[in-house]
């Protein structure tokens, strides 16, 4: 691109040193047009040079996310170091509103972890003893201590800056397309400049001829076309990194806009992938939280996933979990313990086969709906029931209806009964599903819905669907967090938020639009003025200046840097994508 510039200016130069020493006419004397050319050039290339800067802020800012200090715990001193020193295994202290140092496990204390950074989701969520935690997030309300499981290239804030770099220097079908029209642009440009040079000298006005081929040179300049997708592209990509949604493929990116059908993995996508309570069913008189507690301080002691959820929505509400005694626990069956002087059971079938006891009629609806039945017995007595199923999003049912509203149809895919699939897909009001599918076997149904004709964007946990993902037309693996490494997904959704399927086709939409209007305008910009530098207009008395032409060559390639920073303004956030 810069060689019709290096020409325009070398034949500028050149004319105006013959002219100054005599060897030309004077009238070809333009040193000040040929200074105000440079200095307009110059200005339009600072101006070009900081809209791309400022699209590898991103990278920056995740850089600057690191603290430039770590406490670290040696024996009994806390002693500070740079984050850089520190090795796997090191235990540090992060005091309240300060940075993960490096990424870790908690080994002592809990406390809300700001990790907005990383998954775009804005809402603190709390990390506990156990928990992993990432370079780069913040504690906000507590001291935690953290031992260290990865530093330097292996954390995953070096992944996420390795993913933005990667996918910001890619080539895409657009990016392709752009470079193919300024390479005949050039060659368009260069044949226009020869054309003018001799036409102009053939009607016997060789000074006019220059004149009128270096503003050809300059204001064909291709900048703007040049500028066109690589600038949309990196903006995109900083953007996507800021609200966690992470490019592996910009095709895939790109080919997001086209998608009318998503399909998604219910496990762990649109369901949490644990168990929870849904539904009490008290015998008798008494509450359903009354039930609640005893079958909660029954489970107490167990490490079951379903205790688990017994007891956390005992905790959810705020109940008081009394404490048990003489706890029992028979695989298959269910638990015993003494609860304020009762003795409580909790189990499914097996149980009440071996207390020869009775089911509640409510059993056979859930069992329709393919729930988890367990029953409680005091003292003997069946006292009721609770209902128990992989838990719905809440955000699944936003994520479903603003698909619908943008014309999108959207399938489920799930190994569970059919049962529990109907249940689900009528809870959200999902339009397919398809039941009973083993792992291997769905991508042969991402291939069933691409032989009717449908583009696919198939949404998974990245593991087990990585079939799945590839067969896709577009492979999204959600709930990944810090898994920058899924090879299957062409984009990784750092949150565990379904709605920030709508965060990709936004995107992918919005940068097709910039995209497209950066080349019209960089295209027709070009054919529009070629001709008016070579003055076309001339019989009518209009001819463009030498420096206006290099305004105008500048003026395009800012229209082109600031339509693209207009990206900047895309809210990706789960709420504003569903409000929209």
């Amino acid at each position: 691109m810069m060689l019709l510039i290096a020409l325009a200016i070398t034949v500028a130069f050149l004319a105006s040193w013959g002219a100054s020493v005599g060897l030309l006419h004077h009238e070809l004397d333009f040193w000040w047009e040929l200074a105000l050319l440079i200095v307009i050039m110059l200005l339009g290339h600072w101006i070009e040079m900081r809209s791309l800067a400022q699209t590898t802020s991103a990278l920056d800012s995740l850089a600057a996310l690191l603290p430039d200090e770590a406490e670290k715990l040696q024996g009994d001193e806390v002693v500070t170091v740079a984050p850089s020193d520190l090795v796997v295994d090191d235990v540090v202290v992060v005091r309240p509103g300060g940075r993960i140092p490096a990424d870790g496990r908690i080994v002592q204390g809990s406390a809300s972890m700001d990790e907005s950074m990383i998954t775009g989701e804005s809402r603190p969520v709390r990390r506990s003893e156990g928990d992993q935690v990432v370079a780069g997030t913040v504690a906000t309300d507590s001291g935690v201590r953290v031992q260290i499981t990865a530093v330097g290239d292996d954390t995953a804030l070096a992944g996420i800056q390795k993913l933005v770099t990667d996918a910001q220097s890619s080539s895409s079908r657009a990016q392709r397309v752009a470079d193919r029209a300024a390479a005949w642009l050039f060659w368009f440009a260069l044949g226009a400049a020869m054309i003018t040079a001799v036409v102009w000298t053939l009607v016997g006005l060789p000074d006019d001829a220059v004149i009128r081929t270096i503003t050809v040179l300059v204001i064909a300049c291709p900048h703007a076309l040049g500028l066109a997708i690589p600038l949309v592209v990196s903006i995109a990509t900083e953007r996507a990194a800021r609200g966690g949604v992470l490019v592996k493929d910009r095709l895939a990116l790109e080919s997001m806009r086209t998608v009318n059908t998503v399909l998604f993995d219910k496990t762990g996508t649109l369901t949490r992938g644990t168990p929870a309570v849904t539904a009490i069913e008290p015998a008798g008189d008494a509450s359903a939280d009354a039930l609640l507690v005893l079958a909660a301080g029954a489970e107490s002691d167990s490490e079951h996933p379903l205790a688990r959820a017994i007891v956390n929505a005992a905790k959810d509400k705020q109940l008081t979990v009394p404490a048990s005694t003489d706890f029992e626990s028979s695989p298959a069956v269910g638990v015993r313990a003494h609860v304020d002087g009762h003795i409580v059971q909790v189990g499914g079938p097996y149980m009440l086969e071996q207390e020869h006891a009775d089911e509640l009629p409510v059993a056979d609806e859930w069992r329709k709906e393919g729930a988890i039945i367990l029953h409680v017995l005091l003292d003997g007595k069946v006292a009721g029931a609770v209902r128990l199923a992989d838990e719905v999003r809440a955000e699944s049912r936003a994520a479903v209806t603003a698909l619908h509203d943008r014309d999108v149809q959207v399938v489920m895919i799930t190994g569970d009964a059919d049962a529990v699939a109907a249940s689900v897909a009528a809870d959200l009001g999902i339009d397919r599903y398809f039941a009973g599918v083993r792992p291997e076997d769905k991508a042969s149904k991402v291939k069933e819905l691409q032989d009717e004709g449908r583009k696919i964007a198939m949404v998974g946990d990245g593991v087990n669907d990585a079939p799945a993902l590839a067969q896709a037309d577009v492979g999204i693996a959600i709930g990944a967090g810090t898994d920058v490494a899924i090879a299957s997904a062409g984009v990784i959704l750092a949150s565990d938020d379904p709605r920030s399927v709508l965060s990709v086709i936004e995107l992918s939409r919005a940068s097709y639009r910039k995209m497209k209007q950066n080349l019209w305008w960089a295209a027709g910009y070009n054919l529009l003025s070629v001709p008016l530098a070579a003055g076309i207009l001339a019989p009518i008395g209009f001819v463009l200046p030498m420096s206006i032409g290099a305004i105008l060559m500048s003026l395009s390639t800012i229209v082109v840097a600031l339509n693209a920073q207009l990206l900047r303004r895309l809210d990706l956030t789960p709420d504003a994508v569903t409000r929209t």
